[in-house]
């Protein structure tokens, strides 16, 4: 059958036309997302941290599954440092379309794939920042969640986590807040975290109402804690969790946990109690103080330490540490924990629940 030459118009016209609506609604799109305007706001929220974000190629408009921009070769860096703290292959920012159409700017959903984390870098960063805020003023905003997926954490030329994945939910005030956390540590062995809470703003203090946290390592151990918590602000900080410890083929422990704020006199303090039929443990840390004292453990430069900061008694049955076992283990300090920088007086209108 031979096409007329009016049809063979007809169907050229109309290819026109869906190829000039296809063209129209690609121009639209880089016109409304700006591709520059967020890569330049990025850039300066990074800035505004006392950090460097680059990217291999300018940021590309993408409108499936919903709008956003897509990020190649992304490298997050501190100020002046030799070595970048994340890089990743790729990113996506979701956008809404109220910010398409002039609305704020706003980024609804953050995806990261094959992150890179140098601990060392991250660690100097930390550092190098200015003191906490006295109190809670907020909770930050993420509207559908972050996801990273096939990340990893690395300290020097060691990977310390694998195949790393994080999945979190919207974060709005007075509302659940999922987090699921995974990964392979350096000896292949999949860990993985969850932790649910609904955030809130109370006064001037960061209210976790119903609290759940699930932690495991393989099969061998898993820890089920459920509570709250709350932050005024710096080291004012406190929490109350009950749960259970359960290790493979052994008697489950008992644990309590409770977070006690700084003051003008002791440091913020976490006292540990574990009640199993083999064992009992009952201690107070700082853990400020522990996370000092344990940072120091491998560097060469540190000076000569002394025993963990920690108060409170320890008594098992049987203990196993790596090829050695020890029966009858029985320890006990009665050193006060030294009040450290974390001894921060709380915000004056703070009341403690």
């Amino acid at each position: 059958m031979v096409m007329s030459r009016r049809l063979r118009l007809s169907l050229l016209v109309l290819a026109g036309a869906a190829l000039a609506a296809v063209l129209a609604v690609l121009v639209t799109l880089y016109v409304l997302l700006q591709p520059e305007r967020f890569t330049a706001m990025l850039q300066a929220q990074a800035r505004g941290a006392g950090l460097e974000l680059s990217l291999a190629s300018p940021a590309r408009p993408g409108l499936l599954p919903r709008p956003g921009l897509e990020l190649e070769g992304l490298t997050l860096a501190a100020d002046g440092a030799s070595a970048p703290i994340l890089l990743a292959a790729r990113g996506r920012l979701a956008l809404p379309w109220r910010t398409l159409f002039g609305g704020p700017v706003a980024i609804t959903r953050l995806e990261i794939d094959s992150p890179r984390v140098d601990l060392d870098a991250l660690r100097a960063w930390l550092g190098a920042l200015p003191p906490a805020p006295a109190r809670a003023t907020a909770v930050p905003r993420i509207d559908a969640g972050v996801r990273i997926s096939h990340g990893s954490l690395v300290e020097g030329n060691e990977v310390l986590l694998d195949e790393l994945q994080l999945d979190t939910g919207s974060l709005r005030s007075g509302r659940p807040f999922p987090l699921s956390l995974s990964a392979r540590d350096a000896a292949g062995v999949p860990l993985r975290a969850e932790l649910t809470a609904v955030p809130r703003i109370h006064g001037d203090a960061l209210q976790l109402d119903g609290l759940g946290v699930h932690l495991s390592r393989g099969d061998a151990l898993t820890l089920q804690l459920a509570g709250q918590a709350h932050w005024h602000g710096a080291a004012d900080a406190g929490a109350s969790l009950r749960g259970r410890l359960l290790r493979q083929g052994k008697a489950p422990y008992d644990v309590t946990l409770a977070l006690t704020p700084a003051d003008q006199h002791d440091p913020l303090l976490l006292a540990l109690k574990l009640d199993g039929a083999d064992s009992h443990v009952d201690l107070r840390l700082p853990p400020l103080a522990l996370a000092d004292w344990w940072s120091r453990l491998n560097r060469a430069d540190a000076p000569p330490l002394g025993v963990p900061p920690l108060q409170g008694h320890v008594e098992a049955d049987r203990l196993d540490v790596g090829p050695v076992t020890v029966e009858g283990f029985s320890l006990r300090t009665d050193d006060a924990p030294a009040p450290a920088a974390s001894a921060a007086p709380p915000a004056p209108s703070a009341p403690h629940p």
